[in-house]
């Protein structure tokens, strides 16, 4: 199916998931992000979650990542059970699906930052052990290095790991 095959709501859908998960990345990495970023982030996060399901290119890999990020944006703002929602999603379609290299290793650090965050500390650390075993299998040293760094940054809510 080419391009053209699409209709513009389709396109319009494609566009918006990809857009609305950039601006999301765009607000987490805001300094001093207020509480009307803070809302505007859960809203872009759950939004391009719903363009890419009526994305004419979805596939289960774009439900994982979304309610991966999702949880990510919840656990960032120390809303632990929200997270948690979203969290159990994304492992639930990681297990389903056999997702491997980042994705699996994105889903227990998801696991891990959403325990963290609901104060579930010993859970939380045993995600994060899994989260950093995962990393030998995440190809390319740059994914690697990428995928290490991000998981040693906060917040993870003095649970006893990295700050």
């Amino acid at each position: 199916m080419s391009d053209t095959d699409y209709t513009e709501e389709q396109k319009f859908h494609h566009y918006m998931g990809i857009e609305l998960n950039n601006q999301t990345w765009n607000l987490l990495g805001k300094d001093n992000r207020g509480d009307k970023d803070n809302q505007r982030m859960i809203q872009f996060a759950q939004g391009s979650l719903y363009h890419w399901l009526l994305s004419p290119l979805f596939e289960k890999i774009n439900e994982q990542r979304g309610e991966w990020m999702i949880s990510h944006v919840f656990a960032v703002l120390g809303q632990g059970e929200q997270a948690l929602v979203s969290a159990e999603k994304c492992m639930a379609l990681t297990t389903e699906f056999g997702f491997e290299d980042f994705d699996l290793g994105y889903a227990c650090e998801g696991m891990a930052r959403a325990h963290a965050a609901s104060g579930n500390d010993t859970v939380a650390i045993d995600y994060f052990e899994k989260a950093k075993a995962a990393a030998e299998q995440v190809k390319g040293d740059e994914d690697r290095k990428q995928y290490l760094s991000d998981l040693e940054s906060g917040p993870w809510f003095d649970c006893g790991l990295p700050k």
